[in-house]
């Protein structure tokens, strides 16, 4: 299965390990994976990604373009049947990788839900290679067209960085922004981050821990 590395490469899941993407399907079935929002405790969570929400995900990643303000999607346009088959276990997969090679880093998925719809997916990278340290960061997140503008981005974010910091050994979070997505830097500006760098066509954003 196919792995976006933010410039790292891809990476192929082998069939033999069929028997163990499924016990890590069935391990992020099991495990905590709701994190309700303070604001509205009714109607909005954070849900890591999980197979009884497997329809609405793919939704949400077949349609995610392949490229969007700098995040990547290679599954933009799977069939739902691949999405099931490959794609889904090889994403849960990521949260602990076998058999991946060294510059591999370990990554969670998350889909922020309001009132029964799924509305954004939040990434979470383990820790940070030189790659990523110069690069994408920490937190990759996307907020679904029609839901833009009504603060998923903010409370999405929010909910995140708490599990990050629980999660990665560095002092603070990284991210990136495009200098033209002014939407998401309002977004992490209003999580506390601050400028940290910038080149030709990015920011870097840290939050402190």
């Amino acid at each position: 299965m196919d792995y976006d590395a933010e410039g790292g490469g891809k990476v192929l899941l082998n069939e033999n390990d069929v028997e163990t993407v499924c016990l890590l399907q069935k391990m992020s079935n099991t495990r905590e994976r709701t994190i309700t929002l303070d604001k509205d405790e009714d109607s909005m969570e954070l849900r890591k990604i999980n197979t009884q929400d497997a329809f609405a995900q793919w939704e949400y990643t077949t349609a995610l373009p392949a490229d969007e303000n700098g995040l990547t999607n290679p599954y933009y346009g799977v069939s739902y049947d691949e999405y099931i088959e490959k794609v889904l276990p090889a994403l849960i997969s990521y949260e602990h990788p076998v058999n991946m090679p060294e510059w591999f880093v370990p990554e969670t998925y998350y889909y922020l839900w309001d009132d029964g719809r799924l509305v954004g997916e939040f990434r979470i990278r383990h820790h940070l290679t030189e790659a990523l340290r110069t690069g994408a960061g920490h937190i990759g997140y996307s907020i679904l067209k029609r839901a833009r503008g009504k603060g998923y981005g903010t409370e999405g974010l929010r909910l995140t960085v708490q599990i990050a910091k629980e999660i990665i050994p560095e002092g603070e979070i990284y991210l990136r922004v495009n200098k033209d997505n002014i939407a998401s830097q309002k977004v992490m500006k209003k999580n506390g981050a601050r400028l940290a760098g910038e080149d030709e066509t990015h920011l870097f954003m840290r939050i402190a821990k």
